[in-house]
């Protein structure tokens, strides 16, 4: 084996609460576990200022304060967390096969379990605004951050299902939640309309998208305008919501392994099993419909002892 070869029972790519987990669990189980980050040390949860949802946190906490203490937990059991980023995979479809992936186009890892936690990615809008205020009003799930604007008025940006299932969600918490679509109709099943059209403080501007998000360090207010005429007006609001949708980060997986025509990595029944042996997915990467914190780290357990029963049906 070369210099740049190394071979280890047990690889975990990303480091979300998913990844995190997966190695608490596969270090436990002695499986030795190696974590390669990715860019984004954390995950998305790095760009949450406030965690108030997660079990143990009984003051709150924040993203980055609760990826640090899953990062030391794993450690204490004895997984390495490398800071790296997965540039190719070379995955075996044999029973006991080694996966090959290659690390920063150099390192070379053989692998006889994968457990993939690589996440997805929210869609925005691209804003500078925008991008400027994430974590500072601006936010993509509701469900995680729609309790801090309890009383508020906020803008839900979507069309479709997504948008509409946030700004009900949103309509019980809030004064008043404006959703703005950019084309003349919404997307959504007609049953999510109805609910919207049924809710008394959901107001729907159609033909009409985001300008500008207004504030210096806390949303103020945004600047919508109207594609079809032009005119642009302010919205006193305190908390913006993107809901344009998700990218699940799985590009180099494609023709690979099975995904849904999203890109959402596909699992066996109420397993982590993808379609190859020995190869896991944990987290927002195969999850489309909860996408939180807690649910990412409940998969990531189910990997981790689905990584380890597979290793002891080859004995």
């Amino acid at each position: 084996m070369s210099e740049n070869t190394e071979h280890i029972k047990c690889l975990i790519i990303g480091s979300g609460p998913a990844g995190y987990t997966a190695a608490i669990y596969a270090a436990r189980a002695d499986l030795k576990p190696v974590m390669y980050t990715g860019m984004q040390m954390g995950g998305q949860l790095t760009t949450t200022t406030e965690v108030d949802n997660f079990p143990g946190y009984p003051d709150g906490t924040d993203g980055t304060a609760m990826m640090e203490d899953l990062k030391k937990q794993a450690e204490r059991f004895g997984t390495e967390v490398r800071f790296g980023l997965i540039t190719d995979v070379n995955f075996s479809s044999e029973m006991g096969g080694i996966h090959k992936v290659t690390v920063d186009d150099d390192k070379t890892i053989e692998a006889e379990t994968v457990i993939i936690s690589t996440g997805a990615t929210a869609k925005y809008l691209g804003l500078e605004s925008e991008q400027r205020l994430i974590g500072g009003g601006v936010s993509a799930c509701a469900t995680c951050d729609g309790f801090f604007y309890k009383g508020q008025d906020v803008v839900v940006v979507g069309a479709g299902d997504t948008a509409a299932e946030e700004a009900t969600y949103l309509s019980n918490i809030c004064n008043k939640v404006t959703i703005l679509v950019r084309k003349d109709y919404m997307r959504a099943s007609k049953a999510m309309q109805h609910r919207v059209d049924k809710t008394a403080n959901i107001e729907v501007k159609y033909n009409t998208e985001i300008d500008e998000v207004l504030g210096d360090s806390v949303v103020e207010g945004v600047r919508a305008v109207n594609n079809k005429t032009g005119d642009k007006e302010v919205i006193d609001v305190t908390g913006v919501f993107i809901a344009i949708g998700h990218k699940p980060n799985t590009d180099i997986f494609k023709e690979i392994l099975d995904m849904d025509e999203t890109g959402y990595l596909i699992t066996q029944g109420k397993s982590t099993k993808t379609n190859l042996p020995g190869i896991f997915a944990a987290g927002d990467v195969q999850d489309k419909e909860y996408r939180q914190a807690v649910t990412a780290a409940g998969t990531g357990c189910m990997a981790a002892l689905d990584a380890e029963r597979y290793l002891g049906s080859l004995i």
